[in-house]
């Protein structure tokens, strides 16, 4: 037995659909920007792919929590958010892994909501500081089951999010900015990927702030549902 002064966390692990083993996640990357018109209204202006890189962000993966969820509004914002994504999950490593080979580290996908202190975040940005404190919520990285697709690369399917039944997020994962082979591969630069990664792909426009009491339903064509219900402030 090892000798640790006080128990460890468990590993964050996700259902997989039609299995009864979970699925361990190692670590949470986010993209950032990855649709044009979330990128118009975060900053006013499209993504000039041609002359600039992808860039990412990462949450513990003690952020992970199941969809279904009741979690409560997070301390310090008043200006909590919600953002729908397309997930990937990989079921195998790599290091500088080409755009052709990016397939083979899929093992599936999972529908996602990455919740954003959005008030804390601008704050950052604005003083040029780390993200960590708007994004690295405790509960806040929704996730879905895993629907296993080895291989398969999705490159179009309706995703969409209401709240309360009012329709807030309506696109389609065709609209992604770097597709998914391009994300495996540029992100596959950064970090030796290694199974049990998972990778939120980015938020189409529509974002905005939720309450205490808001219920959120979610979709990915093709993939599954996500749902979520903001609990009172503790």
């Amino acid at each position: 037995m090892s000798n640790y002064l006080f128990p460890p966390p468990a590993v964050a692990a996700l259902p997989i659909r039609g299995q009864s083993e979970l699925f361990p996640v190692n670590r949470l990357f986010f993209v950032g920007r990855n649709y044009h018109a979330h990128a118009v209204e975060m900053v006013g202006k499209e993504v000039d792919k041609a002359n600039e890189r992808a860039f990412y962000f990462t949450k513990a993966p003690s952020s992970l929590t199941l969809s279904g969820a009741t979690i409560p509004y997070p301390p310090e914002t008043q200006n909590y958010h919600y953002e729908m994504e397309l997930v990937v999950v990989l079921g195998k490593g790599g290091f500088r892994v080409s755009q052709e080979q990016a397939d083979d580290l899929i093992y599936g996908y999972a529908c996602g909501l990455d919740m954003t202190r959005r008030d804390l975040q601008l704050v950052a940005r604005e003083k040029g500081r780390p993200w960590d404190l708007g994004k690295d919520i405790e509960d806040g990285s929704i996730c879905s089951e895993i629907v296993p697709m080895p291989g398969k690369v999705i490159e179009s399917g309706k995703i969409a999010l209401t709240v309360n039944g009012e329709t807030r997020q309506n696109s389609d994962v065709n609209k992604l900015i770097w597709n998914i082979r391009e994300i495996i591969a540029d992100l596959s630069l950064y970090y030796h990927l290694q199974p049990g990664d998972i990778i939120y792909t980015g938020t189409p426009e529509g974002v905005g702030p939720v309450k205490a009491g808001d219920v959120l339903s979610g979709e990915v064509e093709g993939v599954g549902t996500v749902a979520l219900t903001i609990g009172q402030p503790e």
